[in-house]
Parts: structure tokens; sequence; C-alpha cells
């Protein structure tokens, strides 16, 4: 599985579980730390675990390994390391004070319509 691909599991993943305000950052012309970011939110504590849970265990059924996993004590922002790709999962406050949308402004952003089916990448608006 490509990069580009397991951005799109992820997204996917993240809808499974009513993951809100979905972003896919694609990184490949502004930095070689990762390929993508994918920023999810969850709407309580409960949301964010459950999000992250789905996603990690998931993966690792496919064999996709996470690399590093951080947040999962105080759970305002949870991040799982899959090196070409970052999952961010961020409760509303926490992603809107951190702004990783201002920070890597740089990057190609894909918004996914949470209403709408998801196909790939490649057929959702910027």
């Amino acid at each position: 599985m490509n990069s580009t691909e397991l951005a799109e599991k992820i997204v996917q993943l993240a809808l499974d579980k009513k993951g809100n305000d979905i972003t896919v950052m694609d990184l490949r012309k502004v930095t070689d730390v990762t390929d993508y970011f994918v920023i999810v939110s969850g709407e309580s504590d409960i949301h964010t675990k459950t999000l992250a849970n789905h996603i990690d265990r998931s993966l690792k059924d496919d064999g996709v390994r996470i690399w590093r996993k951080e947040g999962f004590s105080k759970l305002n922002w949870v991040l799982l390391d899959l090196v070409e790709v970052v999952v961010h999962i961020f409760r509303p406050e926490s992603r809107e004070y951190y702004g990783l949308e201002k920070l890597w402004a740089d990057a190609t952003m894909t918004k996914v319509d949470t209403n709408a089916e998801f196909r790939s990448l490649s057929e959702t608006t910027n």
C-alpha cells in the first residue's frame, strides 16, 4: 500500500466512526518528514479514543505498523505516526489552538465531505 492509499484508508476508517472535519494535507512538495497528515476532529474524549483505537486496530489487522502513538492519556490530541502518513485526532478546541492547517499552509489540502461517500483523494475537491 503506497502513502496515498494509506491516507485514503485512514480517511475511510475515520468516517466509519463518524470523524468530523477531516482534512488530508499532502506534504510531499513541502517536506521530506512525511507524505501526508490526516487531521480529524473528535467531539469528546470517548469519540477521540474510539477514532484512534479503530484506526489503530484496523491498520494492525491489515499488517500496517504504527511506529509511534501519543496522546492517549489526555485525548486532546492523539497522534498516530505511520512514517509516510501521520494521523492527528484532535478535540476541536485543541485543533484550533495548534492550527496545523495554518502552520503547514503550503501543503495541498483536501477537505473530506463527511456527508458524501468518500472514494479517493483524487475525486475530492480542495
